[in-house]
């Protein structure tokens, strides 16, 4: 195992991967911008290096910086979290032609399945269902008008790269095609670097639902369970749970299988997400992406396995063997706490007055912010993940509403009330819900 571990983030994040070096006795070691010196991860590291101004592009996501502060803490190996370099596979090679050990798949890994378009080949091949879809670059609006006859309206028009939902958008005719084309092109070139666009028939009343995977040096690829992430705005999760109360038990075993095929067809080692898209109607699916990279909502899987999802990326990376009995028990949701409106959803950065968080059975809070901070508009508003866990969701529930009414944040504005509407509607009360909730709790 190693010695000493370097974590390329910040946040949350940085603070929950630093949280276990610690408990395994492993050094842990921050890096962090001048803008986040205050901040809780940087104070529970066992070293911290300072790699530059707030602007992301001159520290978090400079990489000779972070290399540099590897070298200077004598760090054998770098944990990237989720975001930044996380689906970097420039930075992994770089990581490992220093000398260190990158925790996270294979570069090749991550090229395989960083473009959606070949990821979908690959899946296809490897036997895991996918939707009708363009097989190759669309990069005109005459081949997206084309390739959109072909499939039939509505279709999900995407970028090829890039994740988050950015530039996605649903065309239900040649007119709105042209808008859709036009926003998801303007977006990959600003993200992706490239204008590859990807159209997919587009499923009506769907749920996002992905599968935990994780890929052991044995050669086997384990699928840990499955979590809902269909509550979203603007394509964005913002709540998640598992297990799914949407799928049955057996389109959940035949979920389970398709993601172990695919993290199997690339090789994959470690934690990884297959993302899907279920139709609720039919009790059917098909694969959406791969995130090679541990996700925000890893903690729903944690609570209904018990498993410790960054000490076994740890074990893995470090060459070791993992034994671990992943039957999931009870059910798990987590409600992401962001520093926005909670009816429009936009970022409201600022100082954090008063900061308390919940406590109780069943409640868990990873939190990058105390008292004191301030949440500035340099990075992504997330500023807690709020997780509760029961013996049934009904449980969940109830432990969730009692959890948000009992977290006091002032200061930056936050997305709590909105928890709070959500726990008491109808729609997810009854798990009877899809992807365009959060829209009509909005309408």
């Amino acid at each position: 195992m190693f010695e000493s571990v370097l974590v390329a983030n910040r946040g949350e994040i940085a603070r929950r991967i630093i949280r276990t070096l610690n408990e395994m006795g492993i050094r842990s070691i921050a890096v962090h911008s001048e803008a986040d010196a205050d901040l809780p991860f940087v104070r529970e590291a066992v070293e911290s290096v300072n790699i530059g101004p707030a602007n992301p592009a001159q520290s978090y996501l400079d990489q000779a910086q972070v290399l540099a502060a590897a070298r200077a803490t004598g760090a054998q190996a770098i944990h990237p979290g989720y975001g930044f370099f996380s689906e970097n596979a420039e930075f992994a090679r770089a990581v490992m032609a220093a000398g260190l050990t990158w925790i996270g798949p294979s570069p090749e890994a991550i090229v395989q399945m960083g473009d959606k378009i070949n990821a979908r080949n690959l899946m296809e091949t490897a036997g895991v269902p996918v939707a009708a879809g363009t097989r190759e670059p669309v990069t005109t609006i005459e081949e997206a008008t084309k390739a959109a006859a072909k499939i039939g309206y509505p279709v999900m028009v995407k970028t090829a790269g890039g994740g988050g939902g950015i530039g996605m958008g649903v065309a239900h005719d040649e007119g709105t095609l042209a808008k859709a084309f036009d926003q998801a092109s303007r977006a990959a070139a600003r993200f992706g670097g490239t204008a590859a666009i990807l159209l997919e028939r587009y499923i009506e009343r769907a749920r996002h639902v992905e599968v935990q995977i994780l890929g052991l040096n044995d050669g086997r690829v384990l699928a840990l369970g499955e979590r809902d992430c269909s509550v979203q705005r603007r394509h964005q999760k913002v709540v998640e749970e598992s297990p799914s109360p949407g799928i049955t038990p057996e389109l959940r075993e035949r979920m389970l299988a398709a993601a172990a095929r695919a993290g199997a067809a690339v090789n994959y080692r470690g934690a990884g997400t297959v993302e899907c898209l279920v139709d609720a109607d039919a009790q059917d699916f098909v694969f959406l992406e791969m995130n090679t990279r541990l996700q925000v909502e890893h903690p729903v899987t944690e609570l209904v396995t018990g498993v410790d999802l960054v000490a076994a990326q740890l074990r893995i990376a470090a060459g070791e063997d993992v034994d671990i009995d992943a039957t999931p028990r009870g059910h798990a949701i987590e409600f992401r706490v962001y520093a926005e409106d909670p009816k429009r959803f936009l970022p409201g950065p600022g100082h954090v007055t008063a900061w308390v968080e919940p406590s109780g059975e069943g409640v868990r809070v990873d939190s990058g912010y105390e008292a004191g901070n301030t949440v500035t508009p340099f990075y992504d508003p997330l500023m807690a993940k709020l997780c509760v866990y029961g013996a049934t969701r009904a449980e969940a529930i109830e432990r969730g509403r009692a959890a948000v009414a009992g977290f006091t944040i002032s200061g930056p504005k936050h997305n709590l009330p909105f928890c709070a509407e959500l726990l008491d509607h109808p729609e997810f009360v009854s798990g009877d819900y899809d992807t365009g909730l959060v829209s009509r709790m909005r309408s």
